[in-house]
Formats: structure tokens, sequence, C-alpha cells
């Protein structure tokens, strides 16, 4: 392998993976520009280092494969839990497509880098809006049931006790909690407390209940429910 090839497999690697990273970058994901950009010149880096020692029995494809078990470290790094949540599996799975992207560059497949960052950058510009269509239908039941949202608005000192009375309403009543969270409200010294639950079907007489036991406490002055569409994906 020549230095010209050298460069030009390196340069085609960084190239293709800030194609990906600014995508990402523009999204805000926690892996942009420049995480990608390292992830594909990194991985073009090992796979030309077998090419440039295959004289010596080291074979280029195991090479490869070191770098494709290697990069499972680095995106376990982006993947989050928030409750029963997980966060991060794309940003994950766009590390992985540009450790790809670079192993195909490295190894000489210009072409086959080329479609495959183009493949990713279009996976996420295309299918974002497509993946939106179909998590914005209120009233659409997906396999894990229905999503609810609850919330109560109460004194800014009660919230702690607000905040567990709605997490033990969720579960004497069988809800999977999602998330629960806190913000101040538009009058003073008041809190807006919204807890995400979800149920295996409509429930919607459940949470009719519920809100009218939240609704007793003397520091509530407004409590409602209503379906949400809970995007999973992070995108």
């Amino acid at each position: 392998m020549t230095h010209r090839d050298f460069l030009l497999r390196l340069g085609l690697a960084l190239l293709l993976g800030a194609a990906i990273g600014l995508e990402r970058q523009w999204h805000q994901r926690m892996a942009g520009l420049r995480t990608n950009v390292l992830v594909s010149v990194g991985s073009s880096l090992f796979v030309t280092l077998g090419f440039r020692l295959g004289g010596q029995g080291v074979d280029p494809t195991r090479m490869a494969s070191y770098v494709v078990s290697g990069i499972g470290f680095l995106g376990a790094g982006v993947i989050m839990r928030e409750g029963v949540h997980v966060k991060g599996l794309n940003t994950a799975a766009t590390l992985w497509c540009a450790a790809a992207v670079g192993v195909l560059s490295g190894a000489g497949f210009f072409f086959e880098a080329s479609v495959g960052a183009l493949t990713v950058v279009l996976a996420h510009v295309v299918l974002r809006p497509v993946a939106k269509v179909f998590a914005s239908h209120p009233l659409s039941e997906v396999a894990d049931g229905t999503t609810y949202r609850i919330r109560v608005e109460c004194r800014t000192h009660d919230e702690q006790r607000i905040r567990a009375l709605m997490l033990q309403a969720a579960r004497q009543d069988g809800l999977g909690l999602k998330s629960l969270h806190s913000e101040d409200a538009e009058r003073p010294e008041r809190l807006d407390v919204s807890a995400i639950v979800a149920s295996p079907g409509r429930a919607d007489r459940l949470l009719e209940e519920v809100v009218s036991r939240l609704s007793l406490d003397p520091s509530v002055s407004a409590v409602s429910w209503e379906i949400v569409a809970f995007d999973l994906d992070e995108a």
C-alpha cells in the first residue's frame, strides 16, 4: 500500500464520518460530528494497519472483527436508562455504522463506504418524520398498551408529598410508571407535577378515579389526565 492509497482511504473515512456526524450534530445528539469522525477514522486506521501487516501473518479481516467488537464498548457509553426507558440506542447504532464505513474505507471499498454513509444519513433524515407520524396518533394502542399523562398543580413546598402520592397511586392501581417530573407552574409558588403511566389497555375509568383521589388533597389546585403518544425512539 502506497502513501497515496493510505491518505485516500483515511481521507474518505474522515469525509464520510463527517457526513454522518453533521446530521447527528445538527440534531444535538450525544455523539456528534467529532465522535463519528473519530470512530470512522479510527476504524479505517486499524483496518489499514491490518493490510500493512498482511505480509507478516496478520489477517486484515481479523483486525476488522476487533473493530466490530470494540465499538460495542463505545456504544454502551452513550446508552442511558431512565426508569423503564432506554435512550441512546440510535446513537450507538450510528456509531456502529460509522465504524463500518471506516472499515470499508480502510479496506479500499470506496463505493461501498460511500453508499453506506449515504444510507445512514438518509435513514435518519427520511425515517425520522415517518416515525413521528406513527408516534403522533393520540388514540393508538401499541403493544405495551395505552400511555397516559397525569398533571397535578400543587403548592411548591408540597412537591415531594404529591410526587409520592402519584407514585403510590400508580403502584396501587397497577399502572406502569414511565416518568415523573416537576416544573414551575404559571402561578407563583406553584408547581406542575406530571407523571407518564402506561396501562395494558384502555383504562380511562381508572385514570378518572386516580385524579379524583388526588384532587381531594388540600394542596392540589388542579389535576387532569390525557392520552398521549409516548415516543420511545430518541432518533
